[in-house]
């Protein structure tokens, strides 16, 4: 009988390090937006003050974002730190994940510049949906068939650990369906997703308990 040759895996030195990278121009990028505004001639304090209103917009879009973005690094590190090697399939994951967190910016620029319209207003949300979809789906790759990409030690928790990516899910669904009414303003839903994760995680150790 032929011997079955494991799935060919590699570290995540080189993985983590790269993700790190494009998490960081993303973050950079999002102030270019604010940059690239010309005030034109200023004459005065009251002048100046009333050009950087004019911005307000585009200053909250980029506080939002840079907000959003640095939750799902977080996430991303919590998850990460369980991850003992990747994959074909857990990198193409990350990948396409990395594919929507470079788009922020332009998503971004979308909502300061025309939230007015329908998908002004969509495009954001959207875009940080399937950044936080694909980074659950990422965690979910590497904890299936018994944690076969997990360090021995996280096995146990992997599965709490996993309703934290789940939680950025719902909240950016959320986010998704009051946007075309609230705009920007639907991104509050992510104020509830770390009450949403210990919710979700004390459901699932109260599933457990019983069978122990």
């Amino acid at each position: 009988m032929a011997r079955v040759q494991p799935a060919r895996t590699f570290s995540t030195t080189r993985v983590e390090a790269f993700t790190d990278g494009v998490f960081a121009i993303a973050a950079t990028l999002l102030v270019l937006d604010l940059t690239t505004n010309a005030f034109g001639r200023i004459g005065s304090d009251a002048e100046m003050w009333e050009a950087l209103a004019d911005m307000r917009d585009s200053f909250l879009a980029f506080v939002i974002s840079f907000g959003l973005l640095s939750m799902m690094w977080v996430i991303h590190l919590q998850q990460w730190r369980e991850i003992a090697r990747v994959d074909g399939g857990l990198l193409w994951l990350n990948n396409v994940r990395l594919l929507f967190i470079v788009l922020i910016p332009f998503t971004t620029s979308l909502v300061a510049e025309y939230s007015e319209f329908y998908a002004g207003r969509m495009l954001l949300p959207i875009n940080f949906f399937f950044a936080a979809l694909l980074g659950f789906l990422s965690f979910l790759w590497a904890s299936a068939r018994d944690g076969h990409l997990l360090r021995d030690e996280a096995k146990d928790d992997a599965h709490a650990e996993g309703l934290a990516g789940l939680s950025a899910v719902i909240c950016a669904a959320v986010a998704v369906v009051l946007a075309p009414w609230v705009g920007s303003w639907g991104f509050l839903a992510f104020v509830f997703n770390e009450p949403l994760t210990r919710v979700l995680q004390r459901r699932s150790r109260t599933r457990v308990t019983p069978g122990d």
